[in-house]
């Protein structure tokens, strides 16, 4: 019989184990009667000897040394080990593996890894960002690590689209171009017309600061002789102000310099604001994207935590 793995999702994440094929129609039949299946579910748990299975399972020590023939004939079990017991040899059954399973001649078909990994929520809000081949279509963009822009500052977000990245790795494969930009670079290489991932807010990242108007949920900038200040955040929908340093927007909206493009951006009031939005999406995304429609402008507001008490952020709450 042949060995393969057997791919299990659940809330997203993959597990595996190994999988026996039959390969014999006959070696199917010996483990498909009903006693066979009760004694093989049973050493599947646990090595086990006939005389303890007869009597856990309430049947004569006979019957169940005339399934374990059956069963060790089929491949299905294994003597793992012997004992002596009252001067006879108790010899000790496992099973082989933990799944068994058919498989009829046909051609394998290639899977990518969104076929096994995505969820159709996420998959839909992500859809855009992933071309036929499953590569990544688009650009993340961070904030310049320079003085920049017209608050000249150093945007101190940058590395939290390290772990986007990586949580997008498990989606698509890797594209031949880098496609992470800083900010200055999109505007001076004008590749604004692009599918975008915007990391961190409109005081660091230039292109959050220029599409923030065109989102539903927005930061409120006041102009001031001092140039810009920072409201917070304020959303149309409910007229709520949001100014902890730990809330942030994630949003999706089309992408204003190209209608068939979209934006998706991750930002908060500060830089832990952020990361909180970072782990919204990537970690409790379930959460995050609970009311996402596909049609319309989406955004959330979200707030991070810091549960274990460690001083760093690890989990967030959906604000609206």
């Amino acid at each position: 019989m042949k060995r393969k793995l057997l791919i299990d999702l659940h809330e997203g994440r993959q597990k595996v184990k190994d999988i026996l094929i039959i390969d014999v129609p006959q070696k199917l039949r010996l483990i498909l009667n009903p006693l066979s299946w009760q004694i093989l579910t049973l050493l599947i748990e646990k090595e086990k000897y006939p005389m303890e299975i007869a009597k856990e399972l309430g049947v004569h020590e006979q019957k169940v040394y005339y399934h374990i023939r059956k069963l060790a004939k089929a491949g299905a079990i294994r003597i793992v080990r012997e004992e002596e017991k009252k001067g006879a040899t108790a010899k000790y059954y496992r099973a082989v593996s933990t799944a068994f399973g058919i498989e009829f001649p046909k051609k394998y078909r290639e899977v990518r890894k969104a076929t096994i990994h995505l969820d159709e929520k996420l998959r839909r809000f992500f859809s855009i960002f992933i071309n036929q081949n499953m590569e990544f279509n688009g650009k993340i963009v961070v904030g310049s690590p320079i003085p920049h822009g017209p608050f000249k500052t150093s945007a101190r977000d940058g590395h939290y689209a390290a772990h986007l990245t990586f949580f997008l790795g498990q989606f698509c494969e890797l594209p031949e171009d880098f496609i992470i930009k800083l900010d200055v670079d999109v505007k001076a290489e004008k590749e604004e017309k692009n599918n975008l991932i915007l990391v961190g807010g409109p005081g660091t990242n230039l292109l959050t600061q220029e599409v923030n108007e065109h989102l539903p949920i927005r930061f409120n900038m006041k102009a001031s002789k001092h140039g810009f200040l920072f409201g917070g955040l304020v959303s149309d929908k409910t007229g709520n102000v949001y100014t902890a340093d730990t809330v942030g927007i994630i949003a999706k909206i089309l992408n204003p310099w190209d209608k068939d493009k979209r934006i998706v951006v991750l930002a908060g009031n500060k830089a832990v604001g952020t990361k909180a939005c970072v782990l919204a999406i990537t970690k409790f995304w379930r959460k995050t994207l609970r009311k996402y429609t596909e049609d319309d402008p989406f955004a959330t507001v979200i707030q991070g935590f810091d549960l274990d008490g460690d001083g760093k952020v690890d989990s967030i709450d959906v604000l609206e």
